[in-house]
């Protein structure tokens, strides 16, 4: 298992790391549309779709008409529509519970959890365009989490953070991710040649208060993204999104922290623009 997850890994990392390199769009784009096809279907198999490739192939129809077509236009109302709708239906939803999957109820929740992923993508485009090194370093803020998280559980976890979700995450766990974010993002911010990087931004715009803030609610949030998924998974009877990623598991199970993050973080970074 553990060589198959190695050679998934390196095969993403070259063809990812050259096109992040060179920043050339056109390579980024096409990779973009390839993941997030791959997310759809995983998306519409989690919900128990009847038609999972023929919906994911009109989402993914509709993600291209806004790369190749439109030219991006204003998408500040797609990022707030995302953030509010982890506000308000899937971070409650942990609590509730989700509906059944025969339900008009799960119909719509999968729609709104498809607006999302677009959402994460759309925004991985979006700051993509500011620069990839602005990109990776918002990406980071979540992988950051997420080892922080694994050791900091795997040394001090007690407590369960959601035990009926997700039984092997604990509140040590989340707490050392959230400090493992922010004294790695303040020393990226403080270092020299951080000012591509959305951490410097932050800290130079709203200072160390907004800085703690604003990376508090992204690690709260890549939390909630990582749970939402392990929901969907555990409803669905399933271990991982897919097996697209040998080794891996499936798209979602990759980008799952993100989803909820990444919009979140470019309309920060629209907020910052204007400060």
């Amino acid at each position: 298992m553990l060589k198959t997850r190695v050679i998934t890994a390196l095969i993403l990392l070259a063809i990812l790391l050259p096109i992040l390199y060179f920043g050339y769009f056109p390579a980024f784009a096409m990779a973009a549309l390839v993941f997030f096809a791959a997310g759809a279907w995983e998306c519409f198999r989690l919900f128990k779709s009847p038609r999972p490739t023929l919906w994911a192939a009109l989402w993914t129809l509709a993600f291209c008409v806004i790369l190749f077509f439109t030219g991006m236009p204003s998408v500040r109302p797609l990022y707030v529509l995302c953030v509010l709708l982890w506000a308000v239906r899937f971070v409650p939803a942990l609590g509730l519970g989700l509906p059944p999957v025969e339900s008009f109820a799960n119909r719509l929740l999968n729609a709104t959890y498809m607006l999302s992923i677009l959402g994460c993508f759309v925004a991985i485009v979006d700051l993509f365009q500011r620069a990839p090194l602005y990109l990776l370093s918002v990406m980071a803020v979540v992988w950051v989490a997420d080892i922080g998280a694994y050791f900091s559980g795997k040394g001090f976890g007690r407590h369960k953070l959601a035990p009926t979700i997700s039984p092997g995450k604990s509140w040590e766990g989340a707490v050392g991710g959230w400090l493992a974010v922010l004294v790695i993002s303040a020393a990226v911010a403080m270092s020299m040649g951080a000012g591509e990087t959305f951490q410097y931004h932050l800290y130079s715009r709203w200072g160390w208060l907004g800085f703690v803030g604003v990376l508090t609610v992204m690690v709260a949030a890549s939390v909630v993204g990582d749970l939402f998924e392990s929901q969907l998974k555990r409803r669905a009877g399933m271990k991982d999104s897919s097996n697209l990623l040998p080794g891996h598991g499936g798209v979602l199970d990759r980008i799952d922290a993100l989803i909820p993050v990444l919009p979140l973080a470019a309309l920060v970074d629209l907020w910052l623009a204007a400060a």
